[in-house]
């Protein structure tokens, strides 16, 4: 594994085109300016290099010289330490609990009924109905802040706007009553690193 990393002279990241993991970790290197090449990943056919690097064959797996990572907040909260500027985590301890607590539940709640929504054609409406509920229910706490419960971008934002572009594509329209958080969204998607994080497929997630 080390072998394959230390062929590589630029940071690499493996991804999947609609995958919104990586969507998460591409947003994270164009908001910080990382240069960085991109292998891109067939996820029904994962290449036997990225199976050698990651023993779970998976995207995004970040190989950074010599080293290899893989899990999506592994690899953001890591890219945030060693390029720190700008900072997208708070630097009290607390603070920092409390985002990863955050980032926990909208990887556990929100897109846990993502993961059940991607086919939208077979999906049951009690899980889409569920998910724009929940969504629904937190958009006040839009109005608090200019970004996502804080005052400054952070990993949270990288974290939520994935699955906020794809709503359209999982069969989601939010209501007059989520107006912060659709005005919130609105201004995430245009964001100069929102923009250049975006692939082909993902674009097209929205004509869909």
């Amino acid at each position: 594994m080390v072998q394959l990393a230390n062929r590589r002279l630029a940071m690499t990241l493996f991804s999947g085109d609609t995958c919104p993991y990586c969507h998460m970790v591409r947003i994270v290197l164009a908001e910080k300016g990382i240069s960085y090449d991109i292998e891109r990943v067939n996820l029904q056919e994962p290449s036997a290099e990225l199976k050698e690097l990651n023993p779970y064959g998976e995207v995004p797996t970040l190989v950074d010289r010599d080293l290899v990572l893989y899990q999506s907040q592994v690899i953001m909260e890591y890219l945030d330490e060693r390029f720190p500027h700008p900072p997208l985590m708070p630097v009290d301890p607390v603070s920092r609990a409390q985002h990863r607590l955050m980032l926990y539940r909208i990887e556990r709640d929100w897109y846990g009924l993502a993961r059940q929504l991607r086919d939208k054609n077979k999906a049951p409406d009690a899980v889409r109905k569920e998910l724009r509920d929940s969504l629904v229910s937190v958009s006040p706490i839009f109005e608090q802040k200019p970004y996502f419960m804080s005052e400054e971008f952070s990993l949270l934002d990288c974290a939520i706007t994935p699955l906020l572009w794809r709503l359209p594509y999982l069969g989601i329209e939010l209501p007059a009553a989520a107006k912060p958080l659709l005005k919130y969204a609105e201004r995430m998607f245009d964001r100069e690193s929102f923009k250049e994080s975006l692939t082909e497929g993902e674009r097209e997630l929205k004509d869909e």
